[in-house]
């Protein structure tokens, strides 16, 4: 199925009211999935990358909420970059497989995100040996890994509490200081200065609570960046010293410097 009719698809599916609105219709395909299907019912979708990264917009973050919770989303394939772009289509996907009727308490992960495929070069099943044999298990290896969502959501929980007492009690202060300016301008005679001061507290006092709110959220929203992240590879870091740096560049320079030296005499000879 082309991009063309898969759009269709999304146009088709959604010509009512979805559960959460947006213009990704990724999302809305999801949602469309994940209610279509009855319980006890699996899923395999192929998704672009930025559904399961994204947390800046609250429709992907109750879609993603949603899957967790109506469905066991127990494996997430990142797929390498350039798989479907023979189709026309350039972003990074990933394979999902999920169960709807039960919560997902965790998902396993492989990452096949570091195979280099071209339009000569495709994906092929042979790729997926690897994959297939850890399935079964859903063991642990240099390419696969298992999160635990329950713990991730308790220890994002426990991170937010605070922040939300604070926004709670900042709140409360401001309400009690919506109620000394009441009192104020029933005072005689009407002292401008202090209400002006008290409304200013207020403000203050509003913002910071929304602050505190938007941070806490902030906070349990991360809970579904559900992107692949391998713990198991180690970022390549230059040890090299600067002294070490300064050498090499040294080194390159001279090279370059004998190389303009033989191709300057070349060209006196073919001159004389």
């Amino acid at each position: 199925m082309d991009c063309a009719s898969i759009d269709g698809c999304f146009l088709y599916a959604y010509s009512g009211n979805p559960d959460y609105k947006t213009g990704a219709t990724q999302a809305l395909f999801l949602q469309h999935v994940i209610r279509s299907l009855r319980d006890g019912g699996r899923c395999g979708i192929v998704l672009d990358e930025g559904l399961l990264f994204r947390t800046n917009e609250d429709a992907f973050v109750k879609t993603k909420r949603k899957l967790l919770d109506d469905c066991d989303l127990w494996c997430v394939v990142s797929l390498p970059s350039g798989v479907f772009t023979a189709a026309g289509v350039g972003v990074k996907t990933n394979l999902l497989f999920f169960t709807k009727g039960r919560p997902t308490r965790k998902i396993w992960y492989y990452d096949l995100s570091e195979l280099k495929i071209r339009k000569k070069i495709p994906l092929m099943l042979s790729h997926f040996e690897d994959f297939l044999r850890l399935l079964p298990m859903r063991a642990e290896s240099d390419l696969s890994w298992t999160i635990d969502v329950d713990e991730r959501k308790r220890i994002a929980a426990e991170a937010a509490r605070p922040l939300k007492e604070q926004g709670t009690a900042k709140s409360q202060q401001a309400a009690q200081w919506l109620q000394r300016v009441a009192d104020l301008k029933k005072a005689k005679p009407r002292d401008d200065q202090a209400i002006e001061q008290a409304e200013a507290t207020i403000k203050e006092l509003t913002r910071e609570s929304r602050d505190l709110a938007a941070k806490a959220k902030e906070i349990e929203d991360a809970v579904y960046d559900l992107k692949a992240v391998n713990p198991h590879k180690r970022p390549d870091v230059d040890t090299r010293t600067p002294e070490e740096l300064m050498n090499i560049i040294e080194t390159k320079g001279q090279e370059i410097a004998d190389a303009l030296g033989t191709l300057r005499r070349v060209n006196t000879f073919v001159a004389v």
